[in-house]
């Protein structure tokens, strides 16, 4: 009997390499062993699958762009005929010179650019299947249809943008299903386990990650993109079970700079694909729901970068499995949605090839306009350069990234302006070592998107974010300008010295507390074991006005440092390119000696944030990444369901996520909670978890009371067609507030006076009684972005950020996320004050 059961899987492996190595050609179903819709895929046999057309296919090439977190390949094909295939570095650079973003002029072979990016969210997972069968069509000498489209078109194929979020899906899903799928909607099949597998290793959206290039597989893609810039590119999703296929064209809104080109290929394109569906019967839609504003999307930002960009969606996703029964009765199989998928692809290629010549052409014009006539009213961003060093360089590392234009003044001058800051238009004065960032530059439209005031909402329904610019999200002093002013130079200014201040074997070092970056410094001192101090109050010395935050790393206190005190200090400092300053005594000029009570010890925190359901994954994934990737400092991460059983003693601080806290945190939970708070602990409640402390005993916060609405002022009887719309007049979809900062709290050490908060809710809450509001909404409009009336008048005079002293520890009550989607950079010092600075005072 051992020897009969064993008989199968050796004639398995002695089978499959044997096909994999055929001198031919396979199609997905002969390479795999079964056909695509019979199971999912795991990663490294799809990479496998990939790899094998290359190998066997003349019209094929690949390259490995990076890699996930997870160590997982990152890889595009290149779809073209063999003589294109050894002129593809020509064809790029001729694109590129069409554009104006390479220099020369055009000269040699051209062909249409169209890239395919599939399962960006990896429970979406019919994507990289359909990818393989659209791989194997492009890539088949046979194929005479798919053939002729390659004569004048080139086709990058990105097969999985998120390998580890697909991964985590397939792999669930593979170890859930039995012998005999169950399209039954309740079966277990159907219901991922948090987090799911829409989002990468951190819990990332990667889909809203296009401008912000906060995530890994972002960082690694986009260069890739910018060698090429195609000119159509598409993006491949899933939506609910009981949706139809959606294809373009977009929904409205579309952002005022989408050309009327891009708006006409879009339905150009959906026409086509409507051909195919019409004739096989399955049912779509267009201009609905899915809508060009939001600069994140796999869409939106191509669009901005003069493509057409589109987002198609095939009704499934996580809950789909391999089979699932619809709402209608039908059961919707992984083949149909990959009949579809497949479809859509080859159509795009079709109707790109059979409009080759007039969407390079329209590329080029694109790109023309943006260099010689700019979109908007401002042709000029000004950045002050007396904002922080090293706020500063992340703002231009993040134009860099986003390849767009910028330098440098090094003469003065005046014009006027739209201030950021106060929302007012005067006088500007432009000085030597300010950023200037021209609009007449190739990307002048993503330049215009990214940095725009308010950009003009054309309908109130949108699917994300509405508010986004650049200037808020550094909270950097900044000027949109109407004149046009040209950069001096490229080359930023001199960096500060290093190290300044009495050298020799100085009493003490002082390091600046303004910046995120300085909060990463903090924490490579502390992680290599340096005892550092801070002042809470300000004070002078050698000359110089230090502000509440500075860091003090004394010699006293260090001793266990011994020689190495005078080598490890600067040596970080010089990593972290933040500059010192040696003083030779700690009697200070003005302010607090450094052995008074106002300058104060930073114990070391152990830090824990609760990470499982009810947390929302994302942000739980926001809070992770901020201490692994950005910050750099050690966290522990916790099930909530095991607060009752864990010691806190063991944590100095805890971190509630947002999340739905009803079922863990119950009334004897919150007791031991409390508890620990009282005897030292701090406790950072984010968005829905202050939420949910609001109004329980012991916890300072309190929902604002909504005023009593008059008779005169209720709402008059509106149609039921208008429902969507009377919602969100309650609504704030993602706007900017500006909030001020009470900077004489440890929360709010060098934030300055003024933050712009991003709120994407409309819940109201009152000015703390029993402890601090350091950060006050005044005015309930926002600067940037949509605000329903109703949620406007809500909003003035409430508490954004706010701290409760209780016991020994304190409550950190954060009601907007300052760490939202990684990109919200201001925010960032904001929540480190939160964990190294309260309650250390």
């Amino acid at each position: 009997m051992p020897h009969r059961r064993l008989l199968p899987f050796l004639i398995l492996v002695l089978l499959v390499p044997t096909a994999a190595g055929q001198d031919r050609l396979l199609s997905p179903a002969e390479f795999l062993g079964y056909e695509l819709g019979d199971r999912f895929t795991p990663h490294h046999r799809v990479v496998a699958y990939v790899e094998h057309v290359a190998a066997h296919s003349p019209n094929v090439r690949l390259e490995r762009y990076g890699e996930t977190n997870e160590g997982r390949p990152l890889l595009v094909a290149y779809i073209a005929t063999p003589e294109h295939l050894a002129q593809l570095e020509a064809i790029r650079l001729n694109n590129l010179r069409r554009a104006g973003l390479a220099e020369g002029a055009v000269s040699g072979p051209t062909a249409a650019l169209v890239w395919l990016s599939y399962n960006v969210h990896g429970n979406e997972s019919v994507s990289t299947e359909a990818a393989m069968q659209t791989l194997y069509d492009l890539a088949n000498p046979a194929n005479a249809r798919t053939q002729a489209w390659l004569q004048n078109t080139v086709v990058i194929l990105d097969p999985c943008i998120n390998p580890d979020g697909r991964d985590r899906y397939v792999h669930w899903y593979n170890e859930t299903v039995g012998r005999f799928p169950n399209p039954n909607p309740d079966a277990r099949e159907h219901h991922e386990p948090w987090p799911g597998g829409r989002t990468n290793h951190y819990y990332f959206d990667l889909n809203r990650d296009w401008a912000w290039m906060t995530q890994r597989e972002t960082q690694q893609r986009l260069p890739l993109y910018q060698r090429w810039m195609p000119h159509v590119h598409v993006d491949f999703h899933e939506q609910g079970v009981d949706e139809p296929y959606y294809f373009a064209p977009a929904a409205r809104p579309y952002h005022e700079d989408i050309t009327p080109w891009q708006r006409a290929f879009q339905t150009t394109i959906g026409q086509n694909h409507a051909r195919y569906f019409d004739a096989n019967g399955w049912l779509y839609f267009t201009r609905q729901r899915f809508d060009l504003f939001y600069p994140g999307y796999g869409d939106t930002w191509p669009t901005y970068q003069g493509a057409i960009g589109m987002t198609y969606e095939q009704g499934g996703s996580g809950r789909a499995g391999l089979g699932i029964i619809t709402a209608e009765g039908d059961t919707l199989t992984l083949r149909e949605r990959i009949e579809h998928h497949h479809t859509t692809g080859l159509s795009t290629v079709e109707i790109t090839a059979q409009n080759a010549e007039r969407v390079q052409q329209e590329f080029a014009a694109y790109y023309e306009q943006a260099r010689t006539n700019p979109p908007g009213a401002y042709k000029t961003y000004l950045v002050k350069g007396t904002n922080d060093p090293d706020v500063l360089a992340a703002l231009a590392a993040h134009l860099d990234g986003q390849g767009i234009a910028y330098g440098y003044a090094t003469r003065a001058r005046q014009t006027r302006g739209f201030a950021y800051r106060t929302g007012a238009t005067g006088a500007v004065s432009v000085e030597p070592g300010d950023l200037v960032v021209s609009t007449f530059q190739p990307r002048a439209v993503l330049t215009k998107v990214l940095f725009e005031p308010r950009a003009m909402l054309e309908d109130s329904l949108s699917y994300d974010i509405t508010a986004w610019a650049l200037p808020y999200v550094y909270n950097v002093d900044a000027y949109a300008l109407t004149d046009r002013i040209d950069p001096d130079t490229d080359a930023p200014p001199a960096a500060p010295a290093a190290l300044s201040g009495a050298i020799e074997k100085p009493y003490a070092y002082i390091a600046r507390w303004q910046s995120f970056a300085d909060a990463q410094f903090l924490a490579a001192l502390l992680n290599a074991g340096v005892n550092p101090r801070f002042a809470t109050r300000p004070f002078e010395i050698d000359g110089q006005a230090y502000a509440p935050g500075t860091l003090i790393l004394t010699r006293t206190l260090n001793e266990h440092l011994g020689a190495t005190f005078d080598e490890v200090i600067p040596a970080l400092a010089a990593e972290h390119r933040q500059p010192l300053h040696a003083v030779a005594t700690g009697f200070v000029t003005t302010g607090p000696d450094f052995g008074s009570d106002d300058v104060a010890f930073l114990d070391r925190p152990h830090v824990a944030v609760l990470a499982e359901d009810p947390v929302r994954s994302y942000a739980a994934g926001e809070v992770w990444h901020f201490f692994d990737q950005q910050l750099g400092y050690p966290v522990t991460l916790l099930h909530p369901d095991d607060l009752g059983r864990i010691d806190l003693g063991d944590y100095d601080v805890l971190v509630l996520p947002s999340g739905s806290y009803g079922r863990v945190l119950t009334d004897e939970v919150l007791a031991d909670v409390r508890d620990w708070v009282r005897a030292g602990g701090r406790l950072i409640a984010l968005e829905d978890a202050a939420g949910f402390l609001a109004g329980k005993s012991g916890f300072a916060l309190q929902r604002k009371e909504a005023a009593d609405e008059n008779d005169e002022d209720a709402p008059a009887p509106a149609p039921y067609a208008d429902r969507e719309r009377r919602a969100i007049s309650d609504a704030v979809t993602g706007a900017v507030y500006r909030v001020q900062i009470d900077g004489t709290h440890p929360l709010g050490f060098g934030v300055g006076d003024t933050y712009f908060s991003l709120k994407r809710g409309s819940e109201a809450f009152a000015f703390l009684k029993d402890g601090w509001t350091v950060g006050a909404l005044r005015e309930g409009a926002p600067v940037s972005g949509f605000a329903g009336h109703r949620a406007q008048q809500k909003l003035a005079d409430t508490l954004v950020f706010g701290v409760q002293d209780l016991g020994r520890g304190a409550v950190i009550y954060m009601v907007d996320d300052p760490l939202f989607r990684a990109f919200w950079y201001g925010g960032r010092l904001l929540f480190a004050n939160a964990v190294f600075f309260v309650g250390q005072d």
